[in-house]
């Protein structure tokens, strides 16, 4: 397995204006990562062509590769036309990623908004029909498209496993995010031992917990589906069995990329150099 980190790790960074994507790159490399994933917040590449140049040199130079690419989408739109304009949009990231040879894409399909299990099933049909239209597009790139547990409408085990069964598209596959079935409220563990087998890709974060009863207070909190509170943590240091889900990939026999997801409220940069030893330590002991 290739260990990694994702950009997002480094928004607060980014956004601060004290580091540039071109610096993420460099402290990944700096500090062990054998690849780096990309999610374009805090700096964009689809209308920068400059910015994209700059980027594909510094892979080549650092010999650090860009493994995935995570972007936002929703095919769940009130009109046709605004549907069409989705999937041309992420079309358009295609073509940025043949660009620039990366070879696996992350999109959304639906939003928070599709949580209840009726509304999800009304527009299951429009989420099929626009993730098999982008996969189709990518496939003639060799570039392998996937939907993560993330959003709330899409985060459930059963709801990912539906949508791959019915896009049933070979280059269609899953990101598997350790953390975000807490999001749903469905227990971690659970849902990295149902969903390992469809994995191409894997996140890596942790969370601290608390039940809707017990309100922590401030601290950037939020709260899941159903009400409980869950905050960001270096992992490893959280409330989700990180040892016990690390050895469930590793036996898995798994051998792609593990991308670190840093979202706690400690300083970002030692946040996430903290999570990526412990990640690391905890793979050697399991």
């Amino acid at each position: 397995m290739k260990v990694g980190i994702s950009s997002y790790c480094l928004l607060g960074a980014l956004r601060a204006g004290e580091m540039t994507i071109l610096d993420v790159m460099q402290w990944a490399k700096d500090n062990g990562c054998e690849h780096i994933e990309f999610v374009p917040y805090g700096f964009t590449l689809i209308d920068n062509p400059e910015l994209t140049e700059q980027v594909m040199k510094k892979s080549q130079e650092l010999d650090l590769e860009i493994s995935h690419y995570c972007m936002p989408a929703n095919f769940c739109q009130k009109t046709r036309e605004e549907f069409e304009a989705e999937v041309a949009r992420v079309k358009e990231h295609v073509d940025l990623l043949n660009r620039m040879g990366i070879k696996s894409l992350r999109h959304d399909v639906v939003t928070r908004a599709e949580v209840d299990i009726h509304v999800f099933n009304r527009i299951l049909p429009q989420v099929v029909e626009g993730t098999q239209r982008v996969a189709d597009y990518a496939a003639q790139y060799g570039i392998t498209t996937t939907i993560e547990n993330h959003g709330w409408g899409a985060q459930h085990s059963d709801r990912v496993q539906r949508i791959l069964s019915l896009v049933n598209r070979e280059n269609f596959k899953l990101v598997l995010d350790v953390g975000n079935f807490l999001c749903v409220d469905e227990l971690p563990i659970i849902g990295v031992m149902k969903n390992l087998p469809y994995a191409s890709h894997v996140h890596l974060k942790d969370f601290y917990y608390r039940p809707y009863y017990e309100d922590p207070g401030e601290g950037r909190w939020f709260e899941t589906a159903y009400g409980n509170f869950l905050r960001g943590s270096i992992f490893g240091q959280g409330d989700l069995p990180a040892r016990q889900i690390l050895k469930l990939i590793k036996d898995s026999g798994y051998d792609g990329h593990l991308s670190l997801e840093f979202e706690g409220l400690e300083d970002c940069v030692e946040g996430t150099r903290i999570s990526l030893e412990n990640i690391k330590r905890l793979l050697a002991e399991v």
